[in-house]
């Protein structure tokens, strides 16, 4: 398969189309891993910002599986002949609630492909722009862009950027990333990505030192805060920045801030060492 920088550059615009069901018990189950007690929340509740990751899953046939544990590359999203694949980011803009009872439609789309290269070799970047519609309505409930980042193998000499120390926040959660924990969030979103649950995988063949924690997970215990903090919350936009790994060897931290103009929550992640691991912001109505 061709895959230089202008052939990946020919995905952008690719675009597909899926439907599902707020149905309850992924809600549940999700409640159950947060910790929340395990009630079902009523048809027509909201469902809680980030929460719409337990829809929409990749329902990949084993016979399609590559060697980390996602889908092959090709199809949707453009083959990037690297083998370690990362969520970097993403940005949200939320404009009505999607509810438990709703039937949705998610509509995806290339929005960029582009290369580079960094201090560990060759970088290939995909924006994939999603949007989330609600029982036929034509505008979207939620509008998501979802930034992804391919890289090479690790190399015995690779370098780590210099790492940011991390601030205290006026908000702090420790969080003890467990097997158990890892295990039921890659369940809870049908992830197959072996660098969450297989250890002699992410070692000896991704080289990392543990189980990476998912970024997602960490975003959504970030957003998780804010809700614990402020459970009335109007929250308008959201994006976060995954700058380290996070892995399962020790307990981490969530943190919140709010700032001056009484809209905007600075939320980050910090590891065992005090180092930030994701940069967040929250803006509200």
């Amino acid at each position: 398969m061709n895959t230089t920088a202008e052939s990946l550059t020919a995905w952008i615009g690719r675009s597909e189309t899926l439907e599902d069901h707020i149905t309850p018990t992924p809600v549940v189950a999700l409640s159950a891993t947060l910790d929340y007690p395990a009630t079902a929340l009523p048809t027509g509740s909201p469902l809680p910002h980030l929460w719409h990751w337990l829809y929409f899953l990749p329902m990949c046939r084993q016979s399609e599986i590559g060697v980390d544990g996602h889908a092959k590359r090709g199809g949707f999203l453009p083959p990037v002949p690297l083998p370690r694949r990362m969520w970097a980011g993403s940005q949200f803009e939320f404009r009505t609630p999607i509810r438990v009872g709703d039937k949705v439609e998610r509509t995806s789309t290339i929005a960029d492909v582009s290369t580079k290269e960094g201090r560990t070799g060759k970088l290939v970047f995909v924006k994939v722009r999603h949007e989330i519609r609600c029982n036929g309505a034509s505008d979207p409930a939620l509008i998501e862009f979802h930034d992804i980042v391919y890289r090479e193998a690790q190399r015995p000499d690779d370098v780590a950027p210099p790492p940011q120390a991390a601030e205290q926040g006026a908000w702090k959660r420790e969080i003890v990333p467990d097997d158990v924990l890892l295990f039921r969030y890659s369940a809870l979103t049908f992830n197959g990505h072996r660098i969450h649950y297989d250890r002699k995988y992410v070692t000896e063949v991704e080289g990392y030192p543990g189980l990476i924690v998912h970024g997602p997970l960490i975003a959504t215990l970030l957003m998780d805060l804010l809700r614990r903090q402020r459970p009335d919350a109007d929250i308008a936009s959201f994006k976060f920045k995954a700058l380290r790994p996070t892995f399962d060897l020790n307990a981490f931290h969530v943190h919140g801030q709010p700032q001056e103009d009484g809209k905007t929550i600075r939320l980050w992640a910090s590891d065992h060492e005090g180092w930030l691991t994701m940069d967040a912001t929250a803006v509200l109505r």
